[in-house]
């Protein structure tokens, strides 16, 4: 990835005070050059359909998957944080049905008049008209995502993974530090008490994997988009800090981690003991 073109997006949404009031025009040499290292994008103008079908497509890789994985457990220990939601993006479409949007009506829309797109969570409108990916790409390298469960973003998500593999089918290799980590990050998820919530489990996290609040907060929203931490049955405690979170809002830690799901992603990556 092109530090310079990173560089770009960055500053043109953050500064020293933080989010700038008013971003520069997407225009310039910077910008020019930025779009052409694939960081920065001109306006997009598609459907819900549009996006359904390349999602679909890009589905059809076998490797996808195993993309998305490695890029995650690569991220940990490079502190790559734009790797990290191509599991949750995969995850998020990983079933969804080819569809149209007008096709299953939403009966109690939540996230979106698409039933199948409701369903999953997934947050969708009909057309996207001149709508800015680069914020959306700023959030992905600031913190690691912001809007996981929004389908343009995990289209966009998937495809810069894959743009970032290039011709190289393994390019994130994954390290006994990545495997500690994430060792580590699943043993603080089991504490197994009812009162501690995703902020609690955030904090925990701090001491596993040093990283900014934000950073974990999206760590948390990732994992529980992909399945991995999965609300329970019991009733919830609802502690605070829980609007600070969409997917992970109302985990607890008697939840734990979800086994199976956590074997299907990492099992190569995890010691025997774990198995």
């Amino acid at each position: 990835m092109d530090k310079k073109a990173v560089h770009i997006l960055m500053s043109t949404f953050w500064g020293s005070g933080g989010w700038k009031s008013a971003y520069s025009p997407f225009c310039g040499e910077e910008f020019e050059y930025a779009k052409r290292k694939g960081v920065m994008f001109d306006p997009i103008s598609i459907t819900h359909d549009e996006i359904v079908q390349r999602l679909h497509s890009m589905h059809q890789q076998p490797a996808l998957k195993q993309q998305a994985v490695t890029a995650f457990l690569y991220s940990l220990s490079t502190k790559k944080v734009h790797l990290r939601s191509a599991l949750s993006s995969w995850a998020l479409t990983r079933n969804m049905p080819l569809h149209t949007f007008g096709e299953r009506p939403a009966l109690h829309a939540n996230t979106s008049a698409c039933g199948d797109c409701n369903f999953l969570r997934l947050q969708s409108d009909e057309n996207y008209v001149n709508t800015d990916l680069n914020v959306l790409n700023f959030e992905r390298f600031k913190w690691g995502g912001v809007r996981h469960g929004w389908l343009l973003y995990c289209l966009m998500d998937l495809e810069l993974l894959l743009q970032e593999r290039g011709d190289n089918t393994s390019p994130f290799e994954v390290t006994a530090e990545d495997q500690a980590i994430l060792a580590k990050l699943l043993g603080a998820s089991q504490s197994g008490d009812p009162n501690d919530s995703a902020r609690s489990l955030e904090k925990k996290w701090k001491e596993v994997l040093p990283s900014s609040k934000q950073e974990r907060d999206a760590l948390l929203e990732i994992w529980a988009a992909a399945g991995i931490l999965v609300p329970g049955d019991t009733p919830r405690k609802r502690k605070g800090g829980s609007n600070d979170f969409v997917f992970a809002a109302t985990w607890q830690g008697d939840d734990g981690y979800h086994t199976e799901n956590v074997l299907e992603y990492f099992g190569p990556y995890l010691p025997q003991t774990n198995h």
